[in-house]
C-alpha cells in the first residue's frame, strides 16, 4: 500500500513539473520583459506548488497506530 501512494505521488509530481513548464512557456509567449513573465508566474505557480507539497506530506506520513 505504502508503495502506491509514493508512486502515484510521484506520477503527480511529473505532470505538476510538466504543467508547470507548459504554464510559464505561456507566460512568456506574450511578455515583452522579465519581469511580465516571472511575477505573474511565481504568484500563480506558487500555492499549487504550495499545496502540491502539503498534499504528498499528508499522503506520505505515517498513520499513528
Amino acid at each position: 500500500m505504502r508503495w502506491t501512494r509514493v508512486a502515484g505521488v510521484s506520477v503527480a509530481f511529473a505532470v505538476l513539473v510538466f504543467g508547470t513548464v507548459l504554464v510559464f512557456q505561456g507566460f512568456d509567449r506574450n511578455s515583452h520583459s522579465g519581469s511580465d513573465t516571472i511575477r505573474p508566474f511565481v504568484i500563480t505557480m506558487g500555492p499549487v506548488w504550495a499545496v502540491a507539497i502539503w498534499a504528498a506530506i499528508v499522503l506520505l506520513k505515517r498513520p499513528h497506530r
